[in-house]
């Protein structure tokens, strides 16, 4: 990168609009479609719930999701920039607020879910080609009981070179990212519905029905069953996160207004369908019982391939979720970074986040931000610590959507009718404030840890608003 261009330039420090509604609907399902899928419907098992409650949290947790994405349409029209939610909230609540939104962000909501699923990723390689470990000593290290950074340090290298690689070819340009990322994801969805298509007609290897059984051993009720609904909807969600990213690249799409709230409804609808049948497929063809005992870092598909074709079924799958999670994670890499490059444009990140490469016109600048932040993260934690604070704090930021869409509309910012309005923003932020209640019910050490690393952000407003106020990336200042 040349570091004497001028950040405020915008002839130099423009993205190029080179994605369309094809792309950007890819990218939505290749954010949400990575290791949600094969894995979460394990936890779910253990809930003492039957297969039509469990079936029913992949249902409201992808009308939540639409309701969001409902949501943020409406929100779409305000501005063309980069950004995604980020620039929603400084229109909405100015500068503050935004900031913190997009500084949790940075520390959790994106950078966390891409640190998760390349974890994911590396267990994954594992499996296929073991991983040695040379910390194994050290494994017991610990910060705090919380952190063992040397715990399964060769799957967490694996991991952060992944990382690395994936954040070097986005930096080469938007077009080959996005030509890589419609390919992934492109072969990600044909895997999955090659399981759901061979889990509905082939035989079960173990014919023994345990229908009854399902039924019978969810028999929780009163507050037990709210509780555990809850649980298994949160897991639900986790697998639907990352919907908001696509409006990070808002600046790099061809007609922004009218693609980002039709790909988001269309991303989110195929990842519905996809998710329903993929879990049907489970529980039809290993049974609930079955799907309790194995541990929570087993992958359900693998078994279930595994019970229909054997060595082969379990080598296809063993592909098929590196491939997904590879393709989650180029997704994520694509997106997060356009937020950061928005907020060091208004004068809210790092001053050298602002830069657009002047031969890649990628912010390489924000992308490798992004990159190192998420290597830290890897070092931090497991796949579980990870996605329980990624789900507590994107969902406090997630409901205030709805109130940021209610207070544009009232006050005539929004002239544009909005789909739903004002039943689906109302809707949606009770969902939200209700799902941030019950993860601080049922995380608290989790939900503390994750609002330190948020209100972290506090210090740095100040700091870039006493220095960078005067550079902001256009029109606008911190205040």
């Amino acid at each position: 990168m040349n570091y004497r261009e001028d950040i405020n330039a915008p002839e130099q420090n423009t993205l190029k609009r080179e994605f369309g509604l094809i792309t950007v609907t890819l990218l939505v399902v290749g954010m949400l479609v990575g290791s949600g899928v094969f894995q979460k419907i394990i936890p779910m098992a253990k809930s003492d719930l039957n297969e039509f409650w469990i079936l029913l949290a992949w249902l409201l947790g992808g009308i939540i999701s639409l309701l969001g994405a409902f949501t943020m349409g409406g929100l779409a029209s305000i501005t063309e920039d980069s950004g995604g939610t980020y620039e929603y909230f400084r229109i909405a609540f100015g500068n503050f607020f935004s900031f913190i939104s997009g500084w949790a962000d940075f520390m959790i909501i994106g950078t966390g879910a891409s640190a998760a699923i390349a974890v994911l990723f590396a267990e994954s390689v594992n499996q296929v080609i073991p991983i040695p470990n040379p910390l194994h000593s050290l494994e017991t290290f610990s910060i705090g009981s919380q952190i063992f950074p040397f715990r399964d340090f060769g799957i967490k290298i694996v991991a952060i070179i992944t990382v690395i690689i994936l954040t070097a070819i986005n930096a080469i340009g938007t077009r080959e990212s996005g030509f890589i990322n419609n390919l992934i994801t492109s072969l990600k969805i044909f895997g999955i519905l090659v399981i759901i298509l061979l889990g509905l007609i082939l035989p079960v290897q173990n014919p023994v029905s345990n229908r009854e059984v399902i039924y019978i051993t969810g028999t929780v009720t009163g507050i037990s069953f709210i509780k555990n609904f809850f649980v298994i909807l949160v897991a639900a969600l986790w697998a639907y996160e990352g919907w908001s990213f696509a409006a990070n690249v808002t600046g790099e799409v061809v007609n922004p207004k009218r693609n980002i709230p039709l790909a988001l409804s269309l991303g989110i609808g195929i990842t519905i369908i996809i998710y329903i049948l993929a879990n049907y497929v489970y529980i039809h063809v290993l049974t609930l019982p079955v799907l309790a005992l194995l541990n929570d870092n087993d992958v359900a598909a693998i078994n279930v391939a595994g019970a229909l074709l054997g060595r082969l079924g379990i080598s296809f799958v063993l592909i098929l979720v590196i491939v997904c999670t590879l393709g989650a994670i180029n997704s994520n890499i694509i997106s997060l970074p356009r937020k950061y490059f928005r907020m060091a444009q208004e004068g809210c990140f790092f001053r050298n986040a602002a830069r657009v490469n002047s031969r890649f016109k990628t912010p390489v600048a924000a992308l490798i931000y992004s990159m190192v932040w998420t290597c830290l993260l890897i070092f931090s934690g497991s796949f579980n610590q990870l996605t329980d604070l990624v789900i507590f704090i994107g969902y406090i930021f997630y409901g205030m959507l709805g109130v940021a869409l209610i207070k544009l509309k009232m006050n005539g910012t929004i002239k544009e009718n909005v789909f739903g309005y004002p039943y689906v923003p109302v809707i949606f932020f009770i969902c939200a404030t209700s799902l941030t209640v019950v993860q601080i019910w049922e995380h608290t050490e989790q939900s503390f840890i994750g609002l330190l690393l948020t209100l972290t952000g506090i210090p740095f407003y100040f700091l870039f608003s006493s220095r960078f106020s005067r550079n902001a990336g256009k029109t606008h200042r911190m205040n």
